[in-house]
């Protein structure tokens, strides 16, 4: 562990990185905290989510998470409930919370960009966090999340140790005299290497409660898993995209909008029990909420600003 705190302090010289790992065995100490503004700049604008496959995937799987980024936008008038759309708005009390202490910024539109394929392992399969920044300047260097997801025989620096996935930011260097980054997300398939740390609840967990695992929504315990841990890095990507947005705790390894609310993804949720959820009457799934394409997601909570709770979808 030392050795790999060591690694982190280095590379903060040359790029901020944030490490989110989806701990199962406690909820937020302390939930009236509000997570502290520390005045840096939020994600706004158009911003497009670039998706880099590292390793190989089914077009099932690309489907699945593909479907995921598509649903992040605002949901037609009479879509199904609980949407997804409906989770992610949520962030946007951060940003109302931002724009009343500086000038107010545009607001927030994700959609689904490139899709990059690199199935020949062009880095190998023991990648370091240094790779992960190279893999994730591959997307747009503005304007954009380039998100960095590997496959289940990738071994990643951390991966099962001590994260499920980061994010974080790189530079781009210097235009005019202005210094340019880019927001990067890294997830792993957790499936064969630690499905109890990573894919939990679709998988008995490592420590903790014991319970019977829950059947994933889209019949992947990998590809759901690496949603629920995309999803909370994304929130935590745009409220606090730089290192000096939206967070509580060191900057090293903050809490922030999911990762503030380890383990909660319906109402009465606690240690080794994920919440009071909706069951697929057809497959025994649970979920919380509908996507594109007729899809069903686990989304974990995202903590309310207004409230100073924990959210959820149900």
């Amino acid at each position: 562990m030392s050795t790999f705190l060591l690694k982190i302090c280095l590379l903060v010289s040359v790029f901020h990185i944030s490490l989110a790992t989806r701990r199962l065995n406690e909820l937020v100490q302390d939930p009236t905290q509000l997570l502290h503004y520390h005045n840096g700049p939020l994600l706004s604008g158009k911003i497009s989510i670039n998706l880099i496959w590292y390793g190989q995937f089914k077009p099932s799987q690309k489907a699945i998470v593909s479907d995921f980024i598509t649903s992040l936008s605002p949901s037609p008038p009479h879509s199904t409930q609980p949407s997804l759309a409906t989770w992610w708005k949520t962030t946007e009390k951060y940003y109302h919370l931002s724009s009343s202490k500086k000038k107010p910024s545009p607001p927030l539109s994700l959609s689904l960009g490139k899709q990059i394929l690199d199935e020949n392992y062009s880095l190998g399969k023991s990648l370091t966090s240094k790779h992960l920044v190279s893999l994730a300047s591959k997307g747009d260097p503005k304007n954009a999340i380039n998100v960095v997801l590997t496959s289940a025989d990738v071994a990643v620096e951390g991966f099962c140790m001590s994260q499920c996935g980061t994010h974080g930011s790189s530079s781009v260097g210097h235009t005019k005299g202005k210094n340019y980054k880019f927001a990067y997300v890294w997830v792993g398939n957790s499936e064969t290497q630690c499905p109890g740390q990573c894919a939990w609840p679709f998988h008995e967990p490592i420590y903790g409660p014991q319970g019977p695992p829950l059947v994933a929504p889209n019949n992947d315990v990998g590809l759901d898993g690496m949603v629920i841990n995309l999803a909370s890095l994304l929130a935590g990507t745009v409220t606090n995209p730089f290192g000096n947005g939206f967070f509580q705790g060191p900057a090293e390894a903050p809490l922030e909008a999911a990762s503030a609310c380890p383990g909660v993804y319906g109402k009465g949720a606690y240690p080794g029990y994920a919440g009071n959820l909706l069951v697929d009457s057809s497959t025994g799934a649970s979920y919380n909420a509908h996507g594109a394409n007729g899809r069903k997601y686990l989304l974990p909570a995202l903590f309310d600003p207004s409230t100073s709770s924990c959210s959820t979808l149900v």
